[in-house]
């Protein structure tokens, strides 16, 4: 283990070494408050009974499939966009007022149309991650030295060639970046799309266990979805040093 990682398990112990200590010499009702070690039995009792599981699965569902369709229309329209100024000045007023509109206003009138099921979840969540992926990507194909530009022309390179060998590359971190950002929010997108309506779903259980007055249990989910951000977080972070390392490989090589 690495030394910072150990550092930072004895952070974490501390800390809730601490939390258990002053909840239980200040006597602190649970309903407000309570101790980590109550948490994580009612995590475990939860998870052995195997109620989070359903919770847990609805999540992923909507979290993946909208983060998997806002990557698509993000990606591909910033490829569009950053092609050519003239879409770019046409398209680029009414994107930043989509994005300018609270999209989480508009859950309950998408459970009105497509009613509680994964639907509206997975459309709240691909408008939240398509805007960052999109930023990403035009600013990534747009950033471009343009004197590399220009020399690539003066070498009559085709405007495939600028786009593969040059702007791409740029590019590719940018875009990177933007998955790991919206990544996270689609974790966001979805608990929240969830308060609003839903009976499943992680953001579902603590809608519940706030109307019971039930305070582990709206800890335990918060520490499922913890968890699940942290692991969707570091998968994109997996996938993109494997991307990259295999990209310069092939790019060495003249593939």
């Amino acid at each position: 283990m690495k030394r910072s990682s150990l550092y930072s398990l004895l952070l974490l112990f501390f800390l809730l070494s601490i939390w258990e200590m002053v909840v239980w010499l200040r006597d602190i009702p649970e309903l407000i408050l309570p101790r980590p070690t109550v948490i994580a039995e009612n995590l475990y009792t939860h998870l052995m009974s195997g109620f989070f599981f359903i919770h847990i699965y609805t999540t992923m569902v909507e979290v993946l499939g909208g983060f998997f369709i806002g990557m698509v229309l993000g990606i591909g329209l910033g490829f569009l966009v950053a092609q050519s100024k003239l879409v770019r000045d046409i398209f680029h007023p009414y994107i930043i007022a989509s994005q300018a509109m609270p999209k989480l206003a508009l859950a309950p009138l998408l459970t009105l149309w497509f009613g509680y099921g994964f639907m509206p979840k997975i459309i709240i969540v691909a408008l939240v991650s398509f805007f960052p992926l999109f930023e990403s990507t035009v600013a990534g194909l747009t950033y471009v030295d343009r004197e590399k530009v220009s020399l690539f022309r003066s070498m009559r390179a085709t405007p495939w060639q600028i786009l593969s060998k040059l702007r791409l590359p740029v590019a590719i971190p940018y875009m990177m970046s933007g998955l790991r950002v919206a990544i996270v929010l689609s974790v966001v997108g979805a608990v929240v799309s969830e308060f609003i309506g839903a009976n499943q779903g992680l953001g579902a259980v603590i809608t519940n266990a706030m109307g019971m007055m039930d305070t582990p249990l709206m800890f335990s989910a918060f520490i499922l979805l913890t968890i699940i951000g942290i692991f969707l977080y570091q998968t994109v972070e997996l996938i993109e040093r494997v991307f990259l390392k295999k990209y310069i490989y092939a790019r060495g090589n003249g593939k």
